[in-house]
């Protein structure tokens, strides 16, 4: 019974080297951390629409714009640290990194204008599927492209 604990514990520990520590190149693992680093840069990117939009009063696709770029900068920071690794030409991959950030900056843009201006919902709500879409972009231009 202490040998299965044992060894229960040792992979435990395995996992979460392997899953949140050691540097990889396995999609499954960088997607993983990917979703704890979009999901900060979410908060980031809906907490900063929210201030600016129902306090600040400025209008909506303005303040999303402006709250998608908080959170592009706050995944980019977190990305290049945590979960890919650079090729060594970091001009060339901040360069692709906003590309595409301001490709799903216009993604974006238009599935929240498209829910709110057409369809009627809340533009919170509209955010929330908007960056549950632009996640997949994101990660997948990003392996892809830059890293």
């Amino acid at each position: 019974m202490w040998n299965l604990s044992l060894y229960c514990n040792n992979f435990m520990k395995s996992l979460a080297l392997r899953l949140f520590v050691t540097p990889t190149n396995n999609t499954f693992i960088q997607f993983f951390r990917y979703l704890f680093v979009g999901g900060f840069s979410a908060f980031i990117d809906i907490g900063s629409l929210f201030i600016m939009t129902s306090v600040l009063h400025i209008n909506y696709l303005i303040s999303a714009a402006l709250a998608f770029i908080f959170g592009t900068i706050t995944n980019y920071i977190i990305s290049t640290m945590w979960i890919f690794k650079s090729k060594g030409n970091r001009k060339k991959e901040l360069f692709l990194f906003i590309a595409i950030g301001i490709t799903g900056l216009l993604w974006n843009e238009l599935i929240i204008w498209s829910l709110v201006s057409k369809i009627g919902l809340f533009y919170l709500t509209a955010k929330l599927i908007s960056t549950a879409l632009v996640l997949f972009w994101n990660f997948g231009m990003r392996k892809k492209f830059v890293f």
